[in-house]
Order: structure tokens, then C-alpha cells, then sequence
């Protein structure tokens, strides 16, 4: 049923990602699908890197451990944005329609007074996505 699926991942706040990640990896085991791990971030010096290349090579050795961790396959797919915090929901879009996916994991928080004033990332992405999406509370 599903062949692709991409979970966007904060790689600065991993801890609060758990519940996605292994909600991903049991149903990339289930249907033999490959996960790839999707993150955005600038191209100015981060808390998470220094460069663009620091940052794909960090995504890349975090998909290798989920992979390995959770026996799955598993890739990376590093986005870097001009501005990630406006730019966020149309980049991870897109790289879902680069990555072919047809399911995206998206760790959410339970919503909050904010929420009704500001769209989720999960709910714009899933409401614009040609892809299935699943929107796991933490």
C-alpha cells in the first residue's frame, strides 16, 4: 500500500519526534516501505549546524541510525530554506512531491489557543498534499 513514506524531522528537538519515528518505522516494516527523513534548515550557522554540508551529513547519520536502530531502510533528505520558519510547510511539500511519497508521519502537539489563530504545520501540509499524511499527537 505504501511504498515512500517521509517523515519531516526537527533535528533539534528529536526527543519530542519519538512517537512519530516509531509509528514510521512499524509501518515501513509492515509495508516493506522506505522511510526518508526530511528536515529544513537555513543556510546561516545553526544551534543544530554550521553549514549546509554539517547539516546533511548530520540527517544522514540520523536516518542511518533510525535505520539501523528500528530495522528499517531508510534515507535523508536535507532542504535548506532562505527563511525555514515561513518557508517550512511549502518546502517539506515539496520535497514530498520530489520524494514521490505516498505517506508523510508528522509528529504534532496537542493544539493549543495558538493553533486556532495560526494554521498547524500538519494541518496546512495535510491539507495541500497530493499524499497521504498522518498527523501523530506526542
Amino acid at each position: 500500500m505504501f511504498h515512500n513514506i517521509v517523515v519531516p524531522v526537527d533535528l533539534a528537538h528529536v526527543a519530542s519526534l519519538e512517537k512519530a519515528l516509531v509509528v514510521s518505522a512499524d509501518l515501513a516494516r509492515h509495508y516493506g516501505a522506505k522511510v526518508t527523513y526530511v528536515s529544513v534548515a537555513s543556510s546561516a550557522p545553526g544551534a543544530v549546524a554550521h553549514t549546509p554540508q554539517e547539516f546533511a551529513e548530520k540527517l544522514a547519520r540520523f536516518a542511518a541510525a533510525q535505520a539501523e536502530l528500528r530495522g528499517i531502510e531508510a534515507g535523508s533528505h536535507p532542504e535548506i530554506s532562505h527563511d525555514p520558519a515561513i518557508d517550512l510547510d511549502r518546502t517539506l511539500l515539496r520535497a514530498s512531491e520530489t520524494l514521490e511519497a505516498d505517506l508523510i508521519v508528522m509528529a504534532s502537539h496537542v493544539p493549543g489557543l495558538a493553533d486556532y489563530l495560526w494554521p498547524s504545520n500538519g494541518g496546512t501540509v495535510a491539507g495541500h498534499s497530493r499524499a497521504t499524511v498522518m498527523v501523530v499527537r506526542s
